[in-house]
């Protein structure tokens, strides 16, 4: 007689009350993704800099437009709620003393990959497309590319551009943001 391992999803109110219960520590690099508590991986230096990088470049433009929060949760639904390494969402920041920013409060997510993009591909950004998030970038540093998915949509995104060094881009929701993709990358 074979025995099927079935698989316990937690919700975003259990991810928080591990926390309270001291089951998970604050500190712990953890993230719930559709119900799944994900280990994530270490952050190399490489990786590292590049957050700075655009922590950097996206605090000196926007100021008051959008607050930037740097591998901090999001929550899309009541089953998710990854830490991208950069999020830029709407202001002011008091609305969120009480509940993480969702999709509606999105500009713009960022996931940085030295080795998880193809983890990033087929787990969080299709989850970013149903949520509805309508902006998201994949930089990817081994291939040294940024990859931009917007026009969101239940079965993925609709627009997908793959950027090099060399050319320019700016979020859809600060066209006047221009940026390149080698000041990104470094």
């Amino acid at each position: 007689m074979a025995v099927v391992a079935r698989t316990r999803r937690f919700s975003v109110e259990e991810f928080h009350q591990m926390v309270q219960a001291r089951i998970l520590k604050e500190d712990d690099r953890v993230e719930l993704v559709e119900g799944e508590i994900i280990e994530m991986t270490p952050i190399g230096p490489r990786h590292a800099l590049c957050v700075d990088r655009l922590n950097a470049l996206f605090g000196a433009a926007l100021r008051d437009r959008a607050i930037i929060r740097v591998q901090g949760p999001i929550t899309i639904g009541p089953l998710s709620e990854p830490q991208p390494d950069l999020a830029l969402f709407r202001p002011p920041i008091a609305r969120y003393a009480e509940s993480h920013p969702g999709p509606d409060d999105l500009f713009l997510v960022i996931e940085v990959a030295e080795t998880t993009a193809d983890d990033d591909r087929a787990r969080k950004i299709p989850l970013y497309a149903r949520a509805g998030i309508q902006e998201v970038w994949l930089v990817h540093l081994p291939a040294q590319t940024i990859e931009v998915y917007r026009a969101p949509t239940p079965s993925g995104y609709q627009d997908v551009r793959i950027l090099q060094r060399g050319q320019t881009l700016a979020p859809d929701a600060f066209p006047d943001l221009k940026l390149t993709v080698d000041n990104i990358l470094g």
